[in-house]
């Protein structure tokens, strides 16, 4: 039996309501040409990873990335009218209609929301710092939410902001006891929220939110009033006087769903003029360990210097202004650069990948001292660190910084090649299950080779360590790792041309043996330890690996042939499938397969296209974000990737699934299929690997 609060009645009311009429509001609510199916707020982790789901900020509670609710909420009063910024309209503050939100944008780093009624202004932005060329601050659990306020009627206004969070950011359900504490360091106020139990990193899963560890909110001194209240009563003062309860709420520890406990602020702009007025506080969450590792805890990496929550609010504030900066040009940047390969719906996706990919991983410290970047395989299993989500999810590190992506493979290659814990002679699917880094989770585990990906685990591990030594222009990272590696490729030179019945990533069709494009996979694999051997001095080697390269594509066009294009299976003519594989000739111009392959399936790819896209192959029309983009940043003329995007963007645009960019829909309707807030959208930044045009 499922229990429904009049809370949360009022949300699901009002949440169906927003779906009725968002699509006519939002023409007038974005300025993008594509609309997000779900808009990032906070993108830190997988556990710190808050989005607004309708298009109107102020039509629904922000949520995690599961859909829970994490409630945030934020009114304004100007000249005394009462506005609502960002939450739900529940019954007890139904005086606050909604402001009138007239723009919404999402960048790498920013999503801006604006705002302008009653002569003023206001822009809420939420900024995360994900900054691929620093680690330390890219790491930190810290978002800055500011408010900018200005007149737009040559009048002056007063205006006054409010803003609370609710103990839902620290419980993975509402029925957990949560405790309140008021702390400070020399120029922040700070309210923090957590479980009584703190129960740390002793369960792993996938639909789960943290419950251990503290949220935290921070206002500058003297810049704003807080109290530590439930949320009617808090949000109730404000809206009556413009004020806050005078005292805080003392009756800790409770039920987070009991009288809602919010942390609140307001942040008085004053007299608002032409000249913009800017309020800001600084959300956060310390989760003190970030993972295990084989059993034993390790610690997020902004902690790897013996920085507490505190300081690093500290520091978080001090850098305001510099970091602010920073993320507007890096979002330009990149913008610009994705516009420039693939258009301005194209830059819109990558802006909106970005935050999705970074949140779905945490940056930690090995006990040796490696740095890992570990990725929660969401709404699949929860898996941690799986090799066919670091695959697709690698081109956004490749093209942003490529320690980034070596701290991807290194906890693989660390699990498989250094612990003695992996005995298989082909490389693991994942390394456990989020947070717990504790060994395989995945089919057989450690135990047995059912339900393994032994091809495609193997071939992935390859082709992005030697992607790795050609960022470097080195085959050093390789070195340390080599005999693990070379034990790989032996597998793929006897397992990889005609693969037997197993799983690949696309696990979700099942088992399937002789299939095409896994072996094409294998074969891109073969030529990349082709030039790994290279680079490392070991001639013979390259040489031999190169010619059985080369060997099984001529064998791959004969098995996999059926005239007009390549089939799924080699042993079932007539059927067809995306070789999204192939890419990585181009990419890195292995000079593989004859470019008649790629010409050949290009153009059967049209004749099968359905109006949001292309089918994976023949079995359903249901398709894969990350592998379309693949395919399209296989032709090597604009119009060709344009042909195969553009019904990708109308699927973003059409579809009914309010949900972090799912990575699995269906071509006919765009409707998602399975699978949210999954790192795999970093795969959309493929084309800005492709090499420059001479």
């Amino acid at each position: 039996m499922t229990f429904f609060s009049p809370r949360r009645l009022a949300t699901a009311l009002a949440f169906a309501l927003t779906l009725v009429s968002c699509a006519t509001a939002n023409n007038a609510a974005r300025a993008d040409e594509l609309r997000p199916p779900a808009y990032p707020l906070v993108a830190c982790d997988p556990y710190f990873s808050v989005w607004s789901f309708t298009d109107q900020l102020a039509e629904s509670f922000p949520v995690h990335w599961t859909g829970q609710i994490n409630a945030l909420t934020s009114f304004v009063r100007i000249d005394g009218q009462k506005l609502r910024l960002m939450g739900n309209p529940v019954e007890y503050y139904r005086s606050a209609r909604s402001m009138r939100q007239t723009n919404v944008e999402v960048r790498a780093t920013n999503t801006t929301y604006t705002f302008e009624e009653f002569g003023v202004e206001i822009k809420l932005q939420f900024t995360n710092p994900n900054l691929p060329d620093d680690l330390m601050i890219m790491s930190r659990p810290a978002t800055y939410v500011t408010w900018t306020a200005r007149s737009t009627d040559g009048a002056n206004h007063e205006v006054k902001v409010y803003f609370d969070a609710t103990a839902e950011l620290c419980v993975n359900t509402v029925d957990q006891k949560v405790v309140a504490k008021r702390e400070a360091t020399d120029n922040l106020d700070v309210l923090r929220l957590g479980t009584e139990a703190q129960e740390t990193l002793v369960k792993s899963g996938d639909y789960m939110r943290v419950d251990y560890g503290y949220f935290y909110v921070a206002a500058e001194k003297g810049v704003s009033k807080n109290v530590i209240a439930g949320a009617e009563k808090a949000r109730g003062v404000f809206l009556k006087s413009g004020d806050l309860p005078k005292a805080d709420d003392a009756r800790f520890p409770r039920r987070a769903d009991d009288d809602w406990p919010v942390v609140a602020f307001t942040l008085d702009c004053g007299l608002v003029g032409k000249d913009a007025v800017a309020k800001r506080v600084i959300l956060a969450y310390d989760d003190v360990w970030a993972l295990t590792w084989l059993g034993e805890k390790i610690r997020p990496y902004w902690r790897k210097d013996g920085q507490n929550a505190l300081g690093m609010l500290e520091e978080a504030n001090a850098q305001y202004d510099d970091l602010c900066k920073r993320c507007a040009d890096f979002d330009a940047s990149l913008y610009e650069r994705a516009k420039a390969k693939g258009g301005v719906k194209y830059a819109e996706l990558c802006s909106l990948a970005y935050p999705q990919a970074i949140a779905a991983h945490k940056l930690a410290v090995m006990p040796n001292g490696k740095t890992i970047l570990i990725s929660k395989e969401n709404s699949s299993n929860g898996c941690a660190g799986t090799v066919d989500i670091l695959y697709p999810t690698a081109p956004i590190f490749a093209a942003t910084n490529v320690e980034l992506l070596k701290a991807t493979t290194t906890p693989v290659l660390e699990y498989a090649g250094k612990s003695g814990r992996w005995k298989h002679p082909f490389a693991p699917h994942d390394i456990g299950q989020y947070p717990l880094v504790d060994g395989q989770r995945y089919g057989g585990g450690e135990r047995t080779e059912e339900n393994q990906m032994p091809v495609e685990e193997s071939a992935n591990m390859i082709i992005i360590v030697d992607l790795i030594a050609r960022i470097e222009n080195s085959a050093d990272y390789a070195a340390e790792y080599w005999d693990t590696l070379q034990k790989w490729a032996e597998y793929l030179l006897s397992k990889g041309l005609d693969p037997e019945n197993q799983l690949c990533t696309d696990d979700f069709a099942g088992h399937l043996a002789h299939n095409a494009n896994l072996s094409a996979k294998a074969i891109v694999a073969l030529a990349c330890f082709s030039d790994l051997c290279q680079r490392a001095g070991k001639e013979d080697a390259a040489k031999e690996y190169r010619a059985k390269a080369e060997e099984f594509v001529k064998e791959w066009m004969k098995l996999a042939d059926n005239g007009d294009h390549y089939r799924l299976a080699f042993d079932r003519p007539d059927t067809w499938s995306m070789k999204y594989n192939i890419v990585w000739d181009r990419i890195m111009d292995l000079k593989l397969f004859p470019k008649e392959v790629v010409d050949k399936e290009l153009a059967y790819y049209k004749k099968v296209q359905n109006k949001f896209g292309i089918p994976l192959d023949n079995r359903s029309d249901y398709t894969k974000t990350d592998w379309e983009v693949w395919v399209a940043s296989m032709a090597d003329t604009r119009e060709g990737f344009d042909s195969v995007m553009e019904p990708i963007y109308r699927s973003l645009n059409a579809t009914p699934d309010r949900v972090p960019l799912t990575d699995w829909y269906y071509t006919s309707t765009a409707k998602h299929q399975a699978f949210r807030a999954r790192a795999v959208v970093g795969g959309i930044f493929m084309k800005l690997l492709e090499p420059d045009e001479k």
